[in-house]
């Protein structure tokens, strides 16, 4: 069965790149497209796709506001956030809604098919170069009074699992590099999503940008 593909983008020529690269793998298949939010969400409703290429700044209903109507509708289709290279904080509230990775529009065939390869298994896959950025302007914004790592508890493995997941890392890359098994891995997680009060990888490193948690 092919997975099926939305593309939510206000340009014509993103829409058209990303179909070309698509259509190299037959296993996927760009059911449906859209210029903006409203008409994105019913095609969500009457296409059912697999995974959806989102664009954050469109006109009309933009590509956040269209991932918390997708939220508030508990609609849980894993959303890829299209971006370029100025839209950091916008980056850190879509990943703060449970979006399981971000491209840039220029992105690789590569980086593209292991994106989504990513999100349909339920992970999140980000990009280590634009995270790095990311990482940068935080810094550069954010000055916290207190250590806050030390307020929200996070231990020193527990840190080495949180920058691994920054960078991208799988559950089993992480194990390989730290010497521990994968449920250690998991259980590393589980503990950082109830400190940091989250439910995903992507919310995780949301939060503690957020916080000044992290830092390169």
């Amino acid at each position: 069965m092919k997975c099926k593909v939305l593309i939510v983008d206000d340009h014509w020529v993103v829409r058209e790149g990303l179909k070309l690269i698509l259509e190299t793998d037959s296993q996927y298949e760009v059911v449906g497209e859209a210029e903006e939010g409203r008409a994105a969400l019913s095609l969500v409703e009457e296409l059912a796709p697999n995974v959806i290429l989102m664009d954050l700044n469109m006109p009309g209903m933009s590509g956040l506001e269209t991932m918390e109507a997708l939220k508030e509708r508990n609609n849980e289709t894993p959303v890829i956030i299209l971006t370029t290279y100025n839209e950091d904080d916008l980056m850190i509230k879509g990943l703060s809604l449970g979006a399981k990775g971000y491209l840039l529009k220029d992105t690789s065939r590569e980086n593209l098919f292991r994106t989504l390869e990513s999100a349909l298994r339920g992970e999140t896959l980000l990009q280590p170069e634009i995270t790095a950025k990311v990482f940068v302007v935080r810094a550069t914004k954010e000055t916290p009074s207190a250590p806050v790592r030390e307020q929200t508890f996070i231990t020193d493995k527990e840190m080495l699992v949180l920058q691994s997941i920054a960078r991208g890392c799988r559950s089993k890359e992480i194990a390989f590099d730290l010497g521990i098994s994968e449920r250690t891995v998991k259980a590393h997680l589980t503990n950082i999503y109830n400190k940091l009060g989250v439910d995903s990888r992507s919310e995780a490193v949301a939060v503690s940008l957020e916080r000044g948690i992290l830092h390169l």
